[in-house]
């Protein structure tokens, strides 16, 4: 079983997660489980403080390291008490190694994982360089607080926790899992608002649907997103694949 345990001064967030979808039918079967630590319960003063004004001025507040740390070795020690011989500490932080398919993987891999949802400015850095074993950020940009990416995260790495899809096959197809994009989706009806599925999707050719989506998902990757795909290293196959979409995508924008 999976093991998470979230530091985090708004654990009711964590709600969302474990109340809908596919998290929510995991933990019904028992794929993972979640405990929510507030560091407020770790506070030593009356008024159950949390953060302070950061040394050297500037703006916002920072959170302090000695309720944070309480929480996180109570974390860990639930853990390990599980049975986790090693809980990774990950901080999410927008200074962190992005969150891409390869470190949802490492992740994945991992027994058990607590993850601090930092708030206001940050963390006393005292606490990342005494605890924390990953930075990660899911983006080049800032949220209020460390709960959603963490959330993003928990999600991702859910995914692909062994029975936690009703297709097994649906998480090795999503997008990035293969390096590229995901090739277009079509369902019922047939024709809609005078656009019909491609005719490959009903033919029951198994090989030629295969070889189409391929080359869809070649295309899509090289047109939307560049960085993903290095051409060098594709196959001959790939590359003749790639030529193609590229010649009917150019017939298609010259008809319009």
């Amino acid at each position: 079983m999976k093991r998470f345990d979230v530091i985090t001064i708004f654990p009711a967030m964590l709600d969302a997660l474990l109340d809908h979808g596919i998290t929510r039918r995991a933990l019904d079967e028992k794929l993972f489980e979640l405990q929510a630590w507030d560091p407020r319960q770790f506070a030593t003063d009356a008024y159950r403080r949390v953060d302070d004004r950061p040394y050297g001025g500037g703006p916002g507040m920072v959170m302090m390291a000695g309720p944070l740390q309480a929480a996180i070795d109570a974390a860990v020690k639930r853990q390990v008490e599980a049975g986790v011989a090693k809980p990774v500490v990950v901080l999410m932080s927008p200074q962190g190694e992005r969150l891409d398919d390869k470190r949802v993987a490492e992740l994945a891999g991992e027994e058990g994982l607590v993850i601090i949802a930092g708030r206001y400015e940050g963390i006393d850095e005292r606490v990342v360089a005494k605890s924390v074993d990953r930075e990660v950020s899911i983006g080049d940009y800032v949220t209020s607080g460390g709960e959603l990416p963490a959330m993003v995260m928990i999600d991702c790495i859910v995914r692909r926790l062994p029975g936690s899809l009703n297709d097994a096959e649906s998480a090795t197809q999503d997008s990035f899992c293969a390096g590229l994009l995901d090739w277009p989706h079509y369902t019922r009806p047939e024709e809609w608002n005078e656009a019909r599925v491609p005719d490959v999707l009903l033919s029951g050719n198994h090989a030629a649907i295969a070889r189409w989506r391929r080359k869809q998902a070649l295309g899509r990757t090289w047109d939307r997103r560049p960085d993903l795909i290095d051409e060098k290293k594709l196959s001959r196959e790939d590359r003749q694949l790639l030529e193609e979409y590229r010649r009917e995508l150019q017939a298609q924008q010259q008809q319009q």
